[in-house]
């Protein structure tokens, strides 16, 4: 049985305007989240990752981002149709985010309660004498105690801090909660204890979720499908069990060669040759082929088209034929 589609995204693209340049963030985008499904988006900084995610939202800046076709769907509504009023009670509502950095996404001169519990009174029709109430338990429930609601944010430390974020985010039960590289300022010891939180608490509120990520042991731990994204679109997209043991894309294996081996005698990493395309002056073709080591005459001549390797997992490659590179 085929899994409900929570979120679908279908042929997104998204330029950022930069006085006459254009800059191509997003190209030809396209992914499905099922109902209660973890999508990792995985890729290189400028990949795109954050600018899918801000168009989900709708909150990419309007003077410079300019989205040049594409439709994004919520339980199939059309959010591009969306008035301004609508989307800002899809926000926080049924769509939430945790930013990268929680101390820039919380207000410094309001009290992290207060902060909780202005999104429960926007988006829920709770009684006033409840809405604190049920502030205090999202605050414990990320294992903040419920004396501390009067608390300042330069009152906690990076990971309270997040934990605060993930209380706002989930204060209103969203079907869809989108994190952005959420653990990238936490030593490990609290990312792994952020990570661990946000699995509880998925599955507590049967929520979707998509995670933007370097770390590709994060996704690991915590993902159901994922998408390697390169040069504003997916390159290869597929269940974490065939992304871990069965990638063919040429960047997919550059990444999992790039990532150290305790158990292998190295003096040096593994690096991918070159540097990530001009996002101005894409080259012809699949965007990878100039660092790509199985690039051949047709690589820079047409952008490849998925090749589908299973029900849930495919390869823009255009040598990738029956699932195998040469």
């Amino acid at each position: 049985m085929e899994q409900e589609k929570l979120l679908s995204i279908r042929r997104l693209t998204v330029d950022y305007q930069s006085g006459k340049t254009n800059v191509h963030a997003v190209r030809n985008l396209s992914l499905d989240v099922g109902m209660g499904e973890t999508l990792g988006f995985v890729g290189e900084t400028g990949a795109g990752k954050t600018t899918t995610a801000l168009s989900i939202l709708r909150i990419l800046p309007e003077i410079t981002a300019r989205v040049r076709s594409g439709e994004i769907f919520l339980e199939g509504e059309d959010l591009m149709r969306k008035s301004k009023r609508e989307m800002r009670g899809i926000r926080g509502g049924q769509i939430a985010m945790i930013f990268q950095d929680p101390m820039t996404s919380l207000d410094p001169v309001v009290s992290v309660g207060k902060q909780i519990e202005e999104m429960i009174r926007l988006h829920t029709d709770l009684p006033r004498d409840e809405v604190k109430k049920h502030a205090e338990k999202m605050l414990e429930l990320v294992g903040i105690r419920a004396e501390r609601f009067q608390d300042y944010p330069h009152q906690f430390s990076g990971g309270m801090k997040q934990r605060v974020m993930i209380a706002i985010a989930l204060s209103c039960s969203p079907k869809l909660l989108i994190a952005d590289e959420p653990t990238t300022a936490l030593d490990v010891t609290i990312q792994a204890q952020v990570l661990e939180l946000m699995k509880e608490l998925k599955v507590k509120y049967r929520t979707s979720m998509i995670l933007i990520t370097h770390d590709l042991g994060v996704v690991a731990e915590i993902c159901d499908k994922i998408a390697i994204m390169y040069a504003g679109n997916i390159v290869e997209y597929g269940t974490a069990e065939e992304i871990y043991n069965r990638h063919r894309h040429p960047y997919t294996q550059a990444l999992f060669d790039s990532l150290p081996d305790i158990d292998a005698d190295q003096e040096r990493l593994k690096v991918i040759p070159g540097v990530t395309p001009d996002p101005t002056n894409l080259p012809a073709g699949c965007a990878f082929h100039p660092r790509c080591a199985y690039a051949c005459g047709a690589c820079a001549e047409r952008e490849p088209e998925p090749v589908w390797l299973s029900k849930t997992h495919y390869v823009r490659c255009v040598r990738c034929k029956g699932g195998e590179l040469p």
